[in-house]
């Protein structure tokens, strides 16, 4: 349904993109048309006086080009979040395939953006990436950037719990390396104020949560652990030091080779 949604939204939206440089260049010209009628006839009758004050002419003529880029930004922003989307969801990638591993965070990071914003109760969650160079891996794509989604986006929510009581500016930290010719890993660690230890031995329970009643279903770190340990013969770990935050740590082979025939 993502892909679909992000297919049909990338259709008009690259429409408007393609067209704004060609506008450009027709208000451009007539722009000049303009300004060589006021050179060539600069007497004018009251009509047109009117008018120019009216539209506040010198101001429009100023404003018209900056209104043009702020529409070609936000539509390459839109453009960004579609292929964000698309690369998301990998509906296309249903099966064991090669996969960028930094593309899928990323395109997960840039989903959750409107979270790590600054927003009123609290500063911008920063994040900070440390990506080492990791070759293509064979995964699941979807499914890959699905367990992203929910330790981050977790990691947003304790965050957020937690700014009452921790006066450190937010921030997430996420680690890649290769660890061996044969294992990547992902580190996602937060600076909010942990998990206690009896938690800590539950959290990959199915419905088990450290959130307020109602914030939360207990399922997403859950079925993460299944996508890491059964899907991708890895493993999924949490370390977390009360008052110290948490770090998740995915530990997944280059080769799934149980696929292999």
């Amino acid at each position: 349904m993502v892909a679909g949604i992000a297919h049909e939204i990338n259709n008009p939206i690259s429409f408007i993109y393609g067209n704004l440089f060609p506008l450009s260049n027709y208000i451009n010209n007539l722009m000049q048309l303009l300004q060589l009628y006021q050179h060539s006839y600069p007497e004018s009758n009251r009509e047109i006086n009117q008018l120019i004050e009216e539209i506040d002419f010198d101001y429009l003529q100023q404003d018209l080009p900056k209104l043009i880029d702020s529409l070609e930004v936000g539509s390459k922003r839109i453009q960004e979040i579609v292929l964000s989307l698309r690369n998301f969801s990998r509906l296309d990638q249903a099966e064991c395939k090669l996969a960028d591993i930094h593309v899928g965070i990323d395109s997960t990071l840039m989903i959750l953006n409107h979270r790590l914003k600054s927003q009123p109760e609290r500063g911008e969650i920063v994040v900070i990436k440390e990506y080492a160079y990791l070759p293509l891996i064979e995964c699941y794509p979807g499914q890959l950037n699905q367990v992203f989604m929910n330790i981050i986006s977790n990691a947003i929510d304790a965050l957020e719990e937690s700014i009452e009581k921790n006066p450190i500016p937010p921030q997430i930290q996420i680690r890649t390396q290769q660890i061996s010719p044969e294992t990547i890993t992902i580190h996602i660690r937060d600076n909010a104020l942990g998990i206690l230890e009896i938690q800590l031995a539950k959290i990959f329970d199915p419905f088990f949560t450290t959130k307020p009643i109602g914030k939360g279903t207990g399922l997403g770190l859950s079925i993460s652990y299944q996508i890491i340990t059964e899907k991708h013969n890895g493993r999924l770990e949490c370390l977390s030091t009360p008052g110290k935050g948490t770090e998740f740590i995915i530990q997944i082979p280059m080769i799934q080779k149980s696929n292999r025939g």
